[in-house]
């Protein structure tokens, strides 16, 4: 994991320099050119590439750097760290990402289910056609139609903001009904899959009830698709989504991952890409343990 976070860090850190412009293009323009040097200077972007790589790291010009968990000031949000607002931010995406997948999972694989249990019937192609509905919608699309509807128009729930359960559960179900879809389909599949093969014939031949055969033989390799997909899908959603985020006004981090790009902003940039890799590593390391709870043939050695 930590070569890997190392690379990453070194391709975020060059491709984000290499756009046209800096940090402080958008402000307002300095009162001479030895402002703008002197701005450079104090954050070493009159340096070369390597160096300013090496000093973010840590191991050059006596800073401590990302090997000490120093991901480097904010050179936008003037006084904050790029840690500071991680940690300001990150709690609030990483709970509206925990209630989506909830969400997103709770819907999702009963949905599949239904589907594989009455495959080929009306239900089937109904629960089929809702799931592909789910995922071909864009989320900027269903939002702006549950807030007319739900919030504006019949006045449930409120229209935007974060704090209160009520201000929860639109975003939730915004953020988790694209993923449940996707869900959906890969558990409709896999149980799909699993009831046709030999062993569930055998257990139904040596006379095990449907429900037994069910839960007890099928669901446990049925669902492994699902647990597959859900490593990187909750590494999505835990670091927020622009989307759901700008237009309910919620104080996650997916809005500053987008405005430290078009600001330019580096070491935040930098910062977020790595937390992302992060937890799309750790989470996906845990799926691959989690194999071996669900599937016996599986051992780690």
């Amino acid at each position: 994991m930590i070569p890997v976070l190392l690379i990453v860090s070194f391709i975020g850190f060059v491709l984000i320099h290499s756009m046209p412009g800096g940090p402080f293009d958008s402000e307002r323009k300095p009162a001479s050119a030895e402002i703008e040097r002197n701005l450079k200077a104090k954050f070493h972007l009159d340096e070369p590439l390597w160096k300013q790589y090496l000093r973010y790291l840590g191991v050059a010009g006596g800073s401590s750097g990302l090997v000490n968990g120093d991901l480097g000031p904010s050179l936008k949000y003037r006084n904050h760290t790029v840690n500071d607002i991680i940690r300001q931010c990150l709690p609030v995406s990483m709970a509206l990402g925990a209630m989506s997948f909830c969400f997103a999972m709770f819907t999702g694989i009963p949905l599949g289910c239904y589907m594989a249990l009455r495959r080929g019937e009306w239900g089937d192609h109904l629960g089929g056609f809702i799931a592909m509905l789910s995922f071909c919608i864009p989320n900027i699309v269903i939002a702006p139609l549950l807030i007319l509807w739900v919030a504006v128009k019949w006045h449930l729930l409120p229209v935007a903001l974060w704090g209160s359960p009520s201000q929860m559960i639109l975003p939730t179900i915004v953020l988790g009904l694209y993923f449940s879809g996707r869900i959906a389909r890969l558990m409709r599949e896999g149980l799909s899959t699993t009831l046709h093969s030999e062993f569930v014939t055998t257990a139904r031949a040596k006379g095990a009830s449907e429900s037994a055969i069910l839960w007890k033989h099928a669901f446990r390799l049925a669902i492994l698709p699902v647990v597959s997909y859900s490593g990187p899908l909750l590494a999505d959603l835990l670091t927020g989504s622009f989307v759901v985020e700008n237009i309910f006004q919620i104080p996650g981090i997916g809005v500053f991952f987008i405005n430290s790009i078009f600001n330019r902003d580096h070491t935040m940039t930098v910062g977020l890409v790595l937390v992302y890799a992060a937890l799309l590593l750790i989470l996906n390391m845990l799926v691959d343990l989690s194999y071996s709870l669900l599937d016996r043939r599986v051992r780690y050695e």
